[in-house]
């Protein structure tokens, strides 16, 4: 079984940062796709970054410019450097990543997501 861990939330002033760490572990052979999302009080998940194994990303038009994703494929973790932080910002904040694990009947690809970790940008 693969598990993801989030780590690094926090409270933050407005236009302050944070760093966001997300490992995974367990029986790996190598992880695909590597997300955050986030999700505010009383509003749906959205997606926040994006990267492939290979290393290119994405970003919603939110946080373009502010927020950095970044993975170490060597240590199976994901991170999101957050700068310029703004109150709209504030959300529980969750990695998701693809993963490819053995199995019984050979590699499967799996789905996991992590506990969250929260990000609270207020003065």
């Amino acid at each position: 079984q693969v598990q993801l861990v989030e780590s690094g939330g926090g409270l933050v002033q407005p236009g302050g940062s944070l760093r966001l760490s997300c490992a995974a572990s367990g029986s790996i052979f190598n992880i695909y796709g590597m997300r955050w999302y986030r999700q505010a009080p009383g509003k749906q998940r959205e997606s926040v970054a994006t990267i492939t194994e290979g290393g290119t990303t994405n970003y919603a038009d939110s946080v373009k410019g502010r927020f950095t994703i970044s993975r170490d494929n060597a240590k199976n973790t994901v991170y999101l450097q957050m700068n310029s932080l703004k109150p709209e910002d504030t959300a529980v904040y969750y990695c998701n990543a693809d993963v490819r694990e053995p199995t019984p009947r050979g590699p499967k690809v799996s789905n996991y997501w992590g506990q969250g970790t929260q990000v609270t940008v207020s003065s």
